[in-house]
């Protein structure tokens, strides 16, 4: 099962999960209805469930109008009243069946404090809380939430599909080589988002297995991540929390 894509605004991604096998069409965070609907009519497709991770407004701006074109449609949101409306309310550990299609609910806090992600199929939605090569900000939780949040995805099969919210990944890069300089499949990510954003071309989805041998987010407890935290912070022997927040903070302020 291969996941769609949608570009929207200047950097966000609405993901579709096909229909197939007996199973209706999902469409993930629809942050803008216009270009679902634009997608739908020209693929001859129309949404069956809407999947929502948080509240932030690029993310459910456009269920409204979703549901206003084709109101029978099943909408799966976390437990937050900032998202409103009617919809199931889901929170982790919870299994739900959304147009056929089954998804396990990770409470995943950090970016948000109600923020969660839906890993089924072999495909993980993580919204804003897991970039490639990166994780998002930390606008209500802290950084041990987040810290938490990412060892839950991390222990995914790595095999899985990362499905993020933005396409941040050369970005992203610039920041983990200044952490990571020596990581060989890191500049090998790297080289290859390159070539890919030169052509135009999303670098989502990614491997699980490619962020954990290449994402400093997701590899405090390797040596060279923690030296160089430590090294940023000016703080020896930062424990991995700390190795966490420290890289959170460099990350808010870096410029490439």
């Amino acid at each position: 099962m291969v996941p769609v894509p949608i570009p929207a605004f200047a950097d966000n991604y609405i993901w579709v999960v096909p229909a197939g096998d007996g199973r209706g069409t999902v469409v993930v965070d629809p942050g803008d209805a216009a270009p679902v609907i634009a997608a739908a009519e020209a693929g001859g497709w129309r949404p069956d469930a809407l999947l929502l991770t948080h509240h932030h407004e690029d993310h459910v701006g456009g269920v409204a109008a979703l549901l206003a074109r084709w109101p029978d449609l099943d909408v799966v949101a976390p437990a937050d009243d900032r998202i409103r409306g009617e919809a199931r309310r889901a929170d982790g550990g919870d299994r739900i069946e959304a147009a056929g299609h089954g998804f396990d609910v990770i409470a995943v806090p950090g970016h948000t404090v109600s923020h969660i992600a839906f890993h089924g199929h072999g495909l993980l939605f993580c919204g804003d809380t897991l970039f490639s090569l990166g994780c998002g900000r930390l606008f209500e939780g802290t950084p041990g939430q987040m810290l938490a949040s990412l060892d839950r995805l991390a222990g995914l099969p790595g095999e899985t599909l990362v499905c993020c919210g933005h396409e941040y990944t050369q970005s992203n890069a610039a920041f983990a080589r200044a952490v990571d300089p020596d990581n060989p499949a890191l500049t090998r990510r790297s080289e290859e988002v390159a070539a890919m954003r030169d052509a135009s071309m999303p670098t989502l989805p990614t491997t699980l297995a490619s962020e954990l041998a290449c994402n400093p987010f997701l590899r405090v407890d390797a040596p060279a991540v923690r030296r160089a935290a430590s090294a940023w912070a000016g703080e020896a022997g930062l424990s991995r929390a700390g190795a966490f927040a420290a890289l959170r903070r460099w990350k808010d302020g870096f410029r490439a």
